[in-house]
């Protein structure tokens, strides 16, 4: 049975509603609400009887007290194991790739868990649970967590060879979430594209001619000046802000890992202007 269902449904049946269970869960009304009805599916009962407040029917109440328990023992077994702590992150590829690492090595005795995602999309998994903190380029706070602004990181338009029209020249995209190519042509439409999900392939094959694209500056700068690479449109770039959010609890491992991330964007990324 699966534990993140479980422990929904002993919250909204302890709460009283979907909206309360997602305010102590961190997570979204909605989130809850998919939970619950995954785990009547499994079950093949209906567990909850929607109503003010919410209650367990016949078939849930069998599942409250084994709730319980499952919570009981989860309690105890972190009580043995409190030197074993992981974190759940989402960050974007090219932060990941130039300036977030260092904020690992920052946090002692702590496990990672890094999700990849698109700056535009890693507030998602925030909204599901499935992770406590993200690098976002999302402003407006997920329900339950607290944002703050980190910086800017700005991309060049980068090619191996003159382009002489970006509009119909070949483009090298990170993956079909990646706009930030579009993004730079505005209106006009994307021309032929290469699509390459991994940060470092991504930046060779515009080194070995596959393609124009958007690289970040601390990495296009060092090409450049070696006249590895062109701007493909000189003088013109694109800023991307960042944000940092994460749950909004007391947490002295998500403090450490906050300050660090704060530090680290500050020595890398851009000021707000």
């Amino acid at each position: 049975m699966d534990q993140v269902q479980l422990a929904t449904f002993q919250a909204v049946v302890e709460l009283g509603s979907f909206e309360a269970a997602a305010r102590a869960l961190h997570v979204t009304p909605s989130a809850v609400s998919q939970r619950i009805k995954a785990l009547e599916q499994s079950v093949g009962q209906v567990l909850v009887r929607r109503g003010k407040p919410c209650a367990a029917t016949t078939a849930g109440q069998a599942l409250v007290r084994f709730a319980g328990q499952v919570a009981l023992l989860e309690r105890e077994a972190l009580a043995q194991a409190r030197d074993d702590t992981r974190l759940a992150v989402v960050v974007n590829a090219d932060s990941l790739n130039t300036w977030f690492l260092p904020v690992l090595t920052a946090v002692p005795d702590v496990r990672f868990e890094l999700h990849v995602d698109d700056q535009d999309h890693s507030a998602e998994l925030l909204r599901t649970g499935q992770a406590m903190a993200a690098v976002t380029a999302d402003r407006v706070a997920v329900q339950g967590c607290r944002v703050e602004r980190l910086g800017v990181m700005r991309y060049l338009a980068v090619s191996s060879t003159e382009v002489a029209d970006p509009g119909t020249a070949p483009v090298v995209v990170y993956n079909r979430k990646d706009e930030l190519q579009q993004r730079f042509l505005g209106e006009r439409p994307l021309p032929p594209a290469h699509y390459v999900p991994a940060a470092a392939s991504f930046e060779e094959a515009i080194r070995q001619g596959l393609g124009w694209g958007m690289m970040p500056e601390q990495h296009a700068r060092p090409d450049l000046a070696a006249g590895r690479l062109v701007e493909v449109v000189p003088g013109r770039f694109l800023d991307v802000p960042l944000y940092w959010q994460c749950w909004k609890i007391r947490s002295s491992v998500l403090e450490t890992l906050t300050a660090a991330v704060r530090t680290a964007a500050a020595s890398s990324l851009r000021s707000w202007s």
